[in-house]
């Protein structure tokens, strides 16, 4: 299996493992609606759910950097800025949940230790108040930067079915938006990343090989882009010939 074959099945696999994680980390996760007290409440009456909730959600942080590099590296001729930014700001966001996706399992570990239920919570509140916060910060507002951005990126570059970035720029708006209006929209967000993720995956497959090639063009060239000489050149090209014939003959 050539560099090329393990790039492309890597990017499938990690674009797949993301939606899947991401979205069973959401079904699993405790109610988490409260104060830092009752999340750690939460937890302790469903333990073994909270844990693999908070595992999935860790672990889909490395799914989705990796995934949306693949991406991003098929994007970078057709979106050359777009595709970048928004695949930087998307691991900003990544980097950021991943740091809260740390809290999140040593919360797994406070909340054992119900006797002292009050003193954690402190501890957690104060945390998220002060060195968390910007970690915080950059999850929430890398990942809807730069899913607008990628979102983009993919409807100019038409990447390979236009729709999906229609698909990722809902998401946002479902996600970060919709919640505000409706109960169903966390649903609703669930199935919009699972169909975007899968997609993704699906076109990363079937893409050509020229977009692995390392160093080679970042797409092939289609019939009416391969340059073809016109009129004006190839009258030029026989009058140059003509006039070296005759200065040869001159001579």
């Amino acid at each position: 299996m050539t560099h090329a074959h393990l790039e492309r099945l890597g990017t499938a696999i990690a674009l797949v493992a993301c939606g899947l994680t991401t979205v069973l980390s959401i079904l699993l996760m405790p109610d988490f609606s409260g104060d830092q007290a009752a999340q750690l409440a939460a937890i302790a009456a469903a333990p073994a759910t909270a844990t693999i909730s908070a595992l999935c959600f860790a672990g889909s942080q490395l799914f989705l950097i990796l995934g949306v590099l693949g991406v991003a590296r098929m994007l970078r001729d057709r979106a050359p800025v777009l595709a970048p930014v928004g695949a930087g700001l998307i691991v900003v966001g990544a980097f950021g949940h991943a740091v809260y996706g740390g809290i999140t399992l040593l919360m797994l570990t406070m909340a054992q230790d119900r006797g002292n239920n009050a003193i954690h919570a402190a501890l957690l509140a104060q945390s998220q108040e002060g060195a968390v916060l910007p970690m915080m910060v950059a999850g929430l507002v890398g990942t809807v930067l730069g899913f607008l951005v990628f979102g983009v990126a993919l409807l100019r570059a038409r990447w390979p079915y236009r729709w999906i970035g229609a698909v990722m720029i809902g998401w946002v708006l479902v996600e970060f938006v919709g919640g505000n209006f409706s109960s169903w929209a966390g649903y609703a967000s669930a199935v919009l990343f699972l169909v975007l993720f899968g997609a993704m995956a699906v076109a990363v497959l079937r893409s050509p090989w020229a977009y692995w090639q390392t160093g080679g063009p970042a797409r092939t060239r289609t019939a009416d882009e391969v340059p073809v000489a016109g009129p004006t050149d190839s009258a030029l090209s026989r009058e140059e010939a003509t006039a070296r014939g005759a200065g040869r003959r001159h001579r």
